[in-house]
């Protein structure tokens, strides 16, 4: 079994509190191919209840998380007029490493960001 999995959560940094209810989706890319292999909704912590990506499926390579924040936004009174600034938020990476990989979102209406987290 590999020793490697994937761990996201979402922070709102325009409330300063964690994201409850965004649909997350994760793809693995292979050229101009897509595949969904997973999908999931952040909870009271602003986390998945699982790693999005288990040791039991995990693989070295590229992939594509999309963070559906515009539902999130509209439900919590932060959206702007449409279409939204920041409606469906991609972020591709890659993992190269047989390890645990960690890819946050930090989200207010007009901004985002991330990096790679522990």
């Amino acid at each position: 079994m590999a020793d490697g999995f994937l761990t996201t959560h979402v922070l709102d940094t325009a409330r300063g509190r964690p994201a409850e209810g965004i649909k997350i989706a994760l793809y693995r890319v292979s050229g101009n191919s897509h595949r969904k292999i997973a999908e999931a909704v952040t909870n009271a912590d602003g986390r998945t209840d699982a790693p999005i990506l288990p040791q039991d499926t995990f693989k070295t390579g590229t992939y594509e998380l999309i963070f559906f924040a515009g539902d999130y936004l509209r439900s919590t009174g932060q959206a702007a007029e449409e279409p939204l600034f920041l409606d469906e938020v991609p972020i591709r990476f890659g993992m190269a490493e047989d390890t645990h990989y960690h890819v946050p979102l930090l989200l207010s209406p007009h901004g985002m960001s991330t990096y790679r987290g522990s």
